[in-house]
Formats: C-alpha cells, structure tokens, sequence
C-alpha cells in the first residue's frame, strides 16, 4: 500500500505572505499567533444569505493596508458561528468559514473567522489550527518563506485567480410561472441564492446619499445582480424599480432604458432603423387625415396594423384589402389607440425566429410556427416552437439588435 506523501517542511516567522485562493485573495500578509486557535481574516461588509440548510456568507476584503479603495469581493459557506475572544479581551460572535491556505506551493484547508482588523496592521492572523505537523515557528524572524507583492492586484491575473464565487440575485417577476422557476433552479444548481421578489411590492427611498429599494417593510439587502423579468402591463413602475437597483449600482442584465423602449414598438422600430437593422417596410402618423398616406408609404395590400403596446399576439390585425386596412385604422383611432403599419411577409407563412442574446452572443434559437390558419406565431396564440440552427446572418442580426438596446 503506498504511503501518503510527507509534506516538505516549512518554518514561519512571526510575519509571513500567504495566498487564500477560493478567496480570490493572491497576496496577503499575516501574523503569525500560535495563541489564537483559529485564523481571522480583516473582512468588511459582512452579510449572510443563502438558505438555511445552506447558509452562506459574502464579505469584502481590503487586501492592502491603508488602500480601502482596493476591495476583494468574497463569498463561502458558514461551518459554524463561535464566541471568539479578541487579544484586548473583549468577546464577538464571528462566522466561521473554511479556504485554502497557499504558501510556498503547499496549500491545505483551514477554518477562518470574519472580523474587523481595522486596528491591527495585518490583515489576516494565522491560528494554530492553520499550523500543521510540518510548520515550525520561528518567532524572532519574519518573511521566511518566498514574499509576494501588492502589484499582482494591479495585472489582468486577478481575472485569472478569481474563483467562482456564490452570488445573491434577484428575480423581479409577479408571476410564479415556469420561466420564472426555471431560472431559480438553474441559479441555485449553480451555488447562487436566487431569491423572487414582486415588482409591484417594491418601493423606493430615493435620497443623494443613500438610495434604497424596500419590499414588504424591510430594505432589501445588496444583490449582485438583479434579473428583471417585468409584465407589460407594470413597464412604467418596474422599470423605475430597475433604475433604482441601477442607482445603487446594481448589476442588472437587462437595464430600464433597454426594457422601457422595447416594450414601445414604435420607438424599437427607430432604435433598429438607426441601427440599419432590415425589417418590414414600417410607417406611423397621429391624423386621421393620413390614413390613405400611411398605408400608402406601406406599400400594397395585405398589411398588418398593431398596436403599439401589445403583447402575446394582441392587438395585431391583418387587412386584406385597403379597405380593410382603412375601417381597422379608424377602429383603433375610435379606441384612442396608438398604432403602426406594417407590410405584411407573406413568405414568412406564420413563423418567425426568436434568438436569446447573453454577454454579446447567442445562446440559443427557436423557430415559432403559429396556429393552423393564424399568420401571428405567438404561443400563447396556439403556435408551437421548436430549436432551430440559425444562419451567420441571423446570429448577427439578433446581436446587433440586441447591442443597439443595450
């Protein structure tokens, strides 16, 4: 049977430069204190999510001293929460976490505390449950095993070093509906805490100093980012939300500008125009004295009139003739409703493509086939959809249609 390998010796001082890889922390001084039984790790913002079966904690870290604009965002997994005595005597509850422990090559687990060590000059204390078998102590001296520097928090390797850590999201959405739960699963498979959050239950204090978004009488805690999953029906309110989380600085994956103008088919008509974007010859005017213009501008009949806000395959009509075209375009003025002409793609024979679009790239494709006899492909029409590989010409279309609401 083969014998485990004897670590190789190493001697510490009373200082020593060390690495917490999980941590995505490569350089770091510590002291050395044989009378402390657990390591303690300087950390800022100390905030707990998760579950409770799974509780996690997230935390900063200022890995240099004296530059507290330098700022390490950290998260683990809680192992315990102890009563720990500080050097002065005094007692604190800290959560306890386990990390990797790098030095000279060698790296094993060890338990570290949370803390403010804003008084103390290293920001990290190596206990002596961090002090293996092979680690002796030399006292006296300082810096025996090989230095790091600072200037590595300066470099592209930070990308490189950084670990995938646990992230607190948010689901904006009123609705409990499959997508909804889908994205939950997926977050949480992943060892995110993902938490849903009604858009219309949210409210907001909005000051210079301290911008805050409150839901059900408490403020919500920070997110690392924010998924917003709006109904059309509350664009205005839910995207005032977004600007919000926005203000605070809060990543959110698709911005309120982005959602508020493609949610008017007017104004993401112009955004892609501008963006020379090809689409169905378009036109749009106010007077009821344009009417013949507008279809005209068109081109021939069939044509297709929609309203402006309209989802699921509402308020989108197609007219066979002009006269069709005309007596629906009085209807819609009768009703007060804003709306848009549009030339009607015979070819497409009721289909269209839908492209999902992350980080400037598709991801995935469907191909939407409406209902026998409907020339609208809206599932909640009766269509169907299927995955669909798309062209290099359609990939390119979606994402740039996709960076021109960005």
């Amino acid at each position: 049977m083969t014998q485990p390998e004897t670590p190789e010796t190493l001697q510490f001082g009373w200082e020593e430069w060390i690495s917490l890889p999980d941590l995505g922390v490569p350089a770091l001084r510590a002291k050395v204190d044989t009378g402390a039984r657990t390591s303690a790790l300087h950390a800022f913002d100390i905030e707990t999510f998760g579950t409770q079966a799974r509780p996690k904690v997230r935390f900063t870290v200022h890995p240099i001293p004296g530059r507290d604009d330098l700022v390490i965002p950290c998260s683990a997994n809680i192992v315990d929460r102890r009563e720990v005595a500080s050097s002065n005597g005094e007692k604190e509850m800290r959560y306890v976490i386990e990390s990797t422990l790098l030095v000279n090559g060698q790296k094993w687990p060890i338990e570290i505390t949370l803390t403010n060590r804003s008084t103390m000059t290293s920001r990290m204390l190596l206990g002596r449950q961090a002090m293996k078998d092979h680690i002796s102590i030399a006292a006296t001296d300082r810096f025996l095993q090989p230095e790091l520097s600072y200037d590595v928090y300066h470099t592209s390797r930070m990308r490189e070093v950084a670990p995938q850590r646990s992230l607190r999201i948010c689901v904006l959405s009123r609705e409990d509906n499959y997508s909804t739960r889908r994205l939950v699963e997926e977050g949480e498979k992943r060892g995110h805490s993902v938490e849903v959050i009604n858009t219309t239950r949210c409210y907001m204090a909005i000051n210079a100093l301290a911008p805050e978004v409150h839901y059900d009488g408490k403020r919500l805690p920070r997110f690392d980012a924010v998924i917003p999953r709006i109904g059309a029906s509350v664009t205005p309110y839910g995207a005032a939300i977004i600007r919000q989380f926005e203000t605070i600085g809060t990543y959110c994956v698709n911005g309120a500008a982005g959602i508020t103008a493609s949610r008017d088919k007017l104004y993401a008509h112009q955004i892609m125009a501008r963006a020379r974007i090809g689409m169905p010859n378009t036109a749009f005017a106010s007077s009821p004295r344009d009417t013949a213009n507008i279809i005209s501008l068109v081109g021939t009949t069939p044509l297709i009139v929609k309203l402006l806000e309209s989802t699921q395959g509402k308020g989108v009509v197609l007219a066979e003739t002009k006269k069709a075209a005309e007596s629906v375009i009085d209807a819609f003025r009768g009703l007060k409703a804003n709306f848009l002409v549009q030339s009607f793609v015979k070819e497409a024979a009721g289909e269209d493509i839908r492209c999902l679009v992350i980080g400037g790239k598709v991801v995935a494709s469907m191909k939407r086939t409406g209902a026998e006899g409907d020339f609208r492909s809206n599932l909640h029409r009766g269509g169907t959809a299927k995955s669909v590989r798309i062209t290099k010409e359609e990939r390119e279309t979606a994402v740039r249609a996709a960076r021109a609401f960005d």
